[in-house]
């Protein structure tokens, strides 16, 4: 071998040593930098599902909490609402015995004879008749200016009662027909008694049924006037019955 040949090889050698170290240093080179570009684009990814579990979470304690203050506060309410309930239970409780302590209070008569001491001393003064619709015992508009127009005739009346005769007509059932009758009777009493503030004592209730009628039951209109409240102002004074007469029946 010639030292020609010799020195060809051994650089040839040198070369290929050269070109693998080149590449191997290429090799890692490009390995570094694909692990770097994978980091940059991986790494707001990871940053973004890290934020949207912490805010998931916060999401989450956050309707916990809603949730918990709407229960807290629906609690309260119906708490506010039973007390309420409560109250106006015992307020129309209250007002029931109010009223059927009034109602008791009331004198219920067949008639004012035998009944209030010394009648014949007691002389009317006014009187006025409000009738009803068939199987009503409601007071309309027009009744309820009547009677006020009465009560104007209370304030200067003394040592009075106040008789309160309440009939239907001849249809129905007779018993069904008398407590009728004293529904209205009752109807006419507590309209006066809540408005004008009557005490009870003053009133003595008849209830009739349709035992005494004014008109004949035949006719529409006499059925009418059958359906009624008569209230008469009596005193016995003998001064008020000197100066008052009666303002007749409508």
């Amino acid at each position: 071998m010639t030292n020609d040949f010799r020195l060809a090889r051994k650089n040839l050698g040198a070369a290929i040593a050269t070109t693998v170290a080149a590449a191997g240093i290429l090799f890692l080179t490009v390995g570094c930098s694909t692990k770097n570009y994978v980091r940059s684009q991986t790494a707001p990814l990871i940053q973004n599902t890290n934020d949207l579990d912490a805010k998931t979470a916060q999401d989450h304690r956050t309707i916990l909490d809603t949730d918990q203050r709407a229960q807290a506060g629906i609690a309260r309410a119906q708490g506010a609402a039973d007390t309420a309930d409560q109250h106006a239970m015992a307020a129309g409780t209250a007002a029931d015995s109010a009223g059927k302590s009034a109602q008791e209070a009331y004198n219920r008569v067949d008639s004012l004879t035998g009944v209030v001491a010394n009648l014949d001393h007691y002389t009317p003064l006014a009187d006025v008749t409000v009738t009803f619709g068939f199987d009503k015992a409601t007071l309309t508009a027009s009744d309820k200016k009547d009677l006020d127009s009465f009560a104007a005739k209370l304030d200067g009346a003394r040592h009075y009662i106040l008789e309160v005769t309440g009939g239907t007509d001849s249809t129905g059932d007779p018993q069904y027909n008398y407590d009728l009758s004293q529904r209205r009777a009752d109807a006419v009493v507590n309209y006066l008694q809540t408005k004008y503030n009557v005490a009870p004592h003053k009133f003595y209730l008849i209830g009739i049924g349709k035992d005494q009628e004014v008109a004949s039951n035949k006719t529409a209109a006499g059925r009418k006037q059958n359906r009624r409240v008569a209230v008469r102002l009596m005193s016995n004074m003998k001064d008020e019955a000197d100066t008052s007469a009666p303002s007749g029946t409508k």
